[in-house]
């Protein structure tokens, strides 16, 4: 009889530490849809492709990440964190961008809703030129606006 009251214990033990610690299983993250958790907290300021709206389109910041992390697991988590806690030193937008919008506020989302909306934005990038000079803003350069 012992034993079997410390499996119902045990599975409660768990549950309370997952619930504690907010890491959840993939499955639970999984049911927070990115482009919905966008359109509601982030679609007021970020166009997807140009031209921006109040703060720099998504097509380039997605980009960005492309270029700095090698793996889409470590461009998520950067920018869930940055997302949650915006801060100059993490910025990894145009240094343009940031004197042209001002650094993004902090947004008030769960974990779960900060990963999905990371993700979506990291899968938004399928390749292309947007690096500097190379966007498809107002004068479409490719970079040659200074000639030497």
């Amino acid at each position: 009889m012992k034993h079997s009251n410390r499996i119902p214990a045990i599975t409660l033990a768990i549950g309370i530490g997952v619930l504690a610690s907010g890491t959840f299983p993939a499955k639970a993250s999984a049911a927070v849809d990115g482009k919905a958790v966008f359109d509601k907290s982030c679609s007021v300021c970020h166009s997807v492709a140009p031209p921006p709206k109040s703060a720099p389109p998504i097509l380039p910041i997605a980009a960005r990440y492309h270029q700095r992390f090698p793996s889409r697991a470590e461009g998520i988590k950067y920018m869930a964190d940055f997302i949650k806690s915006p801060t100059k030193e993490k910025v990894l937008a145009d240094p343009q961008a940031i004197s042209r919008f001002g650094l993004m506020p902090p947004i008030p989302l769960s974990p779960a809703e900060l990963n999905a909306v990371a993700a979506w934005v990291w899968d938004q990038y399928t390749g292309g030129s947007w690096g500097p000079g190379r966007g498809q803003g107002r004068g479409a350069g490719q970079g040659d606006c200074n000639p030497q």
